[in-house]
């Protein structure tokens, strides 16, 4: 599958890059089983129930469970040892996100825009300040999927909430515009788990879209992976396990360099702060084993402020 292929348009959240969206959800679920979960996130098990036995990722009921799946030796084994790791990893990414938001609102900031947002339900998880909207950006069947689901389970938005079902190759802004985005009012943008399966050209679009339609006091938070994850794709053992449950991480990821978000908004003048994905978990008292798929401090978690 080319990396073109896993943007198609027809893609929903079992198909193509739309399935990483179901795995985060199932990572989200695992921490939120925990003993000493980082989240609280109640419906990210009933995406995964609603996807049934098209999700190829284990889905226990709590870590002890998780960990279990991942005894033994063989492919088997190796996959789920590395989804508890990766389990472990979204708690913190997660946390380090739910943080941001809190101190954006609390800065005065009350527009928030979550881009590819797929199965994020801060909108009705979080404690939001009076005022607050969150418009949320991803394909239109990833979206609609979530909201069958939401509304199965009662779920209630704790803000002021608008969906904006477009892909993000188009005409997003305009999209978000006529939703109800004030561009002269700051907002906070979110892009978690969403760089990689960009190619440059998008990327650096995107950086410019949000730069146009942010007023004074606009945040950013983006999690960056440096080029080492590549590689970390490319392991053998790893390949191996993506071929065998028909995720193909490498294909879904662009080849060539891609814009660094620190650098773009430094050059634009914005103030940004940096982060190793291994020293936020330190920060929460975390500690993120290596797997021999490779270590998560490949991610940096980047926060930036338009001052």
């Amino acid at each position: 599958m080319s990396a073109r292929e896993g943007w198609d348009e027809g893609w929903d959240v079992v198909s193509g890059v739309g399935i990483t969206a179901l795995g985060v959800a199932a990572t989200r679920a695992m921490e939120t089983a925990r003993d000493d979960a980082l989240i609280d996130d109640p419906y990210a098990a009933k995406f995964v129930e609603r996807a049934g036995e098209r999700l190829p990722v284990p889905l226990p009921t709590s870590l002890g469970a998780a960990m279990a799946l991942g005894n033994g030796a063989g492919e088997d084994a190796d996959w789920r040892r590395f989804f508890v790791a990766m389990a472990g990893y979204m708690g913190v990414r997660t946390r380090f996100f739910d943080d941001w938001f809190d101190d954006a609102t609390a800065s005065g900031v009350r527009q928030v825009v979550i881009l590819a947002a797929g199965l994020d339900t801060r909108a009705f998880r979080l404690s939001w300040p009076d005022g607050t909207t969150v418009f949320e950006i991803d394909q239109p069947r990833v979206l609609e999927f979530k909201d069958e689901a939401l509304a199965d389970e009662g779920a209630v938005a704790r803000c002021a909430r608008h969906t904006v079902p477009i892909d993000l190759r188009e005409d997003w802004s305009d999209a978000l515009l006529r939703e109800g985005l004030a561009p002269d009012r700051p907002t906070a943008w979110l892009a978690e788990g969403l760089l990689p399966y960009l190619p440059a050209e998008a990327a650096g679009e995107l950086f410019e879209t949000v730069e146009r339609l942010s007023a004074a006091g606009s945040r950013l938070a983006a999690e960056h992976m440096d080029p080492r994850a590549r590689d970390v794709l490319r392991e053998p053992r790893f390949a191996a396990m993506q071929r065998r449950h028909g995720v193909d991480m490498t294909a879904m990821w662009p080849e060539g360099e891609r814009p660094d978000p620190a650098a773009w908004f430094r050059d634009h003048a914005w103030c940004v702060e940096t982060s190793r994905g291994g020293d936020v978990a330190r920060r929460y008292g975390r500690v993120l084993g290596d797997t021999a798929e490779g270590t998560f401090d490949t991610a940096t978690l980047l926060t930036a402020t338009n001052a």
